[in-house]
């Protein structure tokens, strides 16, 4: 390592004729610029955040888009934070419906943290300054993606959260099913429970969230309110009725 330091810096100053060997899979030597070079696996993700404006050309389902920009360039875009019914799923053809009648035709902006597994761009779409992901939950056309909570950041996790809450309790658009199959359960080939089985246990990030382990409840302003496990989640509207539940407040919320 440091013969390949001393060629790299004997190049920029009067030049070396040594071939630095390929870069193994250990690491990579990417940053000449700083005083010290900078050693990043290889396997490390470069994505950088990015700001997409295009016009909607294209809607797949309830929560993917496809954007083209200003240099005619297509983007497809997971809505971050979101999971809609699968288009072959109960409601996923009026989530789709749902998602078109806002953006389609319209432009946006996509504030995207990183692409997913499948190489789309995952961001946040907005509209005029609508969050077209929360709106989407609003309508009762998608879930709050509660698995990847803790990768947004706690303001949109949070209305998020409280979104999707009232929507089950208005029973608006898919929550006027009363036990709808969340899209990451369909996938898997998870179905409905049979009438008269005991429904399945609430685990959404509603705006005061318990723990069902602990019974310690937090409120969205509290430090630990997303980091509570999934199958852990009880949602409550009030204090009151967390506490009635046997639930007390985390001592490190906010008073």
């Amino acid at each position: 390592m440091k013969r390949i330091v001393a060629c790299v810096f004997g190049l920029l100053l009067v030049g070396c004729g040594a071939t630095l060997p390929s870069p193994t899979n250990s690491a990579v030597l990417i940053a000449l610029s700083s005083p010290t070079p900078t050693l990043i696996s290889e396997y490390e993700p470069t994505w950088q955040p990015q700001t997409i404006i295009g016009k909607v050309v294209g809607v797949s389902d309830g929560d993917t888009i496809t954007v083209l920009d200003a240099s005619n360039k297509q983007h497809k875009i997971r809505l971050d934070g979101i999971d809609a019914p699968e288009s072959n799923q109960d409601f996923g053809s009026r989530a789709k419906q749902s998602l078109s009648d806002l953006v389609f035709g319209k432009t946006v902006t996509v504030t995207s943290r990183k692409n997913d597994r499948y190489g789309r761009v995952l961001g946040k779409v907005t509209l005029d300054g609508k969050d077209i992901n929360l709106e989407q939950i609003n309508r009762g056309m998608a879930w709050f993606y509660t698995h990847y909570a803790a990768e947004l950041n706690r303001e949109d996790a949070t209305a998020y959260g409280k979104a999707e809450a009232q929507a089950r309790y208005e029973k608006r658009g898919l929550w006027a099913d009363a036990s709808p199959v969340p899209p990451w359960d369909f996938r898997r080939g998870k179905t409905a429970k049979a009438p008269g089985s005991k429904p399945p246990a609430v685990v959404v990030v509603g705006p005061i969230v318990g723990n069902r382990d602990s019974k310690i409840y937090h409120l969205p302003n509290c430090p630990d309110y997303l980091k509570v496990s999934e199958r852990n989640r009880v949602p409550f509207v009030t204090e009151a009725e967390a506490q009635a539940a046997g639930y007390r407040k985390a001592r490190n919320c906010p008073q």
